[in-house]
């Protein structure tokens, strides 16, 4: 097979959730458990860090990627989805899985996997697992999927676990309470595995894990509690300055408000790496805060795709997500003359609550992503009417988005989101 016959092999005939949503969602381990068997465990040739949360878990895995690098280690890294291509799920030392390698993988062990029936993520992430096996990577950091407990990626034994936040999402998998959510995130809590609780200020959520960990006998410490940035400040490049209490002055390259809480998560879990005996230095995680693009591939955290007029690109998506970019658009609110707003997103969101946080005062370009979970235009823009929010429906994101430009003055901000699939489709122009 060729690599595009691969790619459409794996995203046709095994459940994509990025596609279907619920009808390709698979709890539980043991289709994982099977895979991991078949392959002899290739996780358990290197450490793992593994890194769950409702949002912030991308920036938060990137950024200990691009550290780790920094200090010298060969460095996995899953994540997912992807945006524009498939092998941005699994890197090493920032440089994507190989094209021949995935066709390679699906060829030797298709007739093995298929009795499986595993799900998508299932099969990538058994794929990660073996690729960083084969690359002798040092250490891997390893992002959940869904949940935690029942998560594909929970047959791993890490170092290190970290939890980035709590909020609402994926609610009929995970619970209706956020304690209910916690509870499933908990899950990679695991025996005498020390673990990192990120932006959860909380207490019942907080005692979730409190409890969990207790359990487990694994040493809990929270970023809230130990406050490892004394001093933020956003500077006119719209990028952070962190004044730390054990790493100095760093520059950060990712912008958005939701950065401040990333950074204190990932500070936190270099102190724990540290302690457990991994090689950091200060100079290493200054240079990781501040080349993680470079370092690692990361797209899609406020990102400015071009100047005069300016677009920016975010892939927040839920509440929990929303209430960092809605106020992040107010900080922007004197840089620009209008704000045009291309948003769509998927129909298994908390809709509603999404548009109670968009900016009222700007002019929407409503449209849909080329997923089939996608919220049709129409629809979606009824919903935003609902919420006082004024704009015209495209059927496209490319077409929305060209609507945006030519209305739009140099002195415009362009905004790209509400979904990660929008995202997706306007990187991919």
């Amino acid at each position: 097979m060729t690599y595009d016959e691969t790619l459409h092999y794996l995203y046709t005939s095994i459940p994509v959730f990025q596609h279907s949503g619920a009808s390709a969602y698979k709890p539980g381990l043991g289709t994982s458990l099977a895979l991991d068997d078949l392959l002899a465990h290739p996780h358990q040739a290197y450490r793992t860090i593994h890194v769950a949360g409702t949002n912030g878990k991308g920036s938060v895995s990137h950024l200990l990627a691009a550290i780790l690098q920094e200090a010298g280690y060969r460095v996995g890294l899953y994540t997912s989805p992807h945006l524009v291509d498939f092998r941005e799920r699994i890197r090493v030392n920032g440089q994507k899985i190989p094209q021949d390698y995935v066709v390679r993988f699906v060829e030797r062990y298709r007739s093995d996997f298929e009795p499986l029936q595993p799900s998508f993520f299932e099969l990538t992430s058994t794929m990660a697992f073996a690729y960083f096996r084969d690359e002798k990577v040092d250490i891997a950091v390893i992002e959940t999927g869904l949940g935690g407990r029942l998560d594909s990626t929970n047959i791993i034994h890490p170092i290190l676990s970290i939890i980035t936040n709590i909020s609402y999402d994926h609610t009929q998998f995970l619970g209706d309470t956020l304690e209910k959510i916690a509870a499933e995130k908990a899950g990679i809590i695991k025996e005498q595995t020390p673990v990192v609780i990120g932006d959860v200020t909380d207490s019942s959520i907080l005692n979730v894990f409190t409890r969990k960990a207790s359990e487990m006998n694994a040493p809990l410490t929270s970023s809230v509690q130990t406050s490892p940035i004394m001093d933020s400040t956003l500077e006119k490049d719209g990028l952070w300055t962190f004044q730390t209490a054990s790493f100095g002055t760093i520059r950060g390259e990712l912008g958005g408000a939701v950065q401040v809480r990333n950074a204190a998560t990932v500070l936190t879990a270099v102190l724990q790496l540290r302690k457990l005996g991994l090689t950091i230095k200060d100079d290493n995680v200054r240079e990781g805060f501040a080349r993680v693009v470079e370092l690692t591939g990361l797209m899609g955290r406020w990102q400015t795709l071009q100047q005069s007029p300016r677009v920016v690109c975010d892939t927040g998506h839920n509440t929990g997500g929303w209430q960092y970019l809605s106020q992040q658009l107010k900080n922007e609110r004197k840089k620009y003359h209008r704000l045009r707003m291309i948003v769509g997103m998927v129909n298994d969101k908390d809709i509603d609550g999404v548009l109670a946080l968009m900016p009222k005062e700007a002019d929407y370009y409503f449209t849909q992503a080329s997923i089939p979970r996608a919220l049709p235009a129409e629809t979606f823009a009824e919903k935003a009417r609902a919420h006082g929010l004024q704009g015209t429906s495209y059927p496209t994101v490319r077409a929305a988005l060209q609507a945006a430009l030519a209305d739009a003055s140099p002195e415009d901000m362009l905004f790209i989101g509400g979904s990660t699939f929008v995202v997706a489709d306007a990187l991919s122009k």
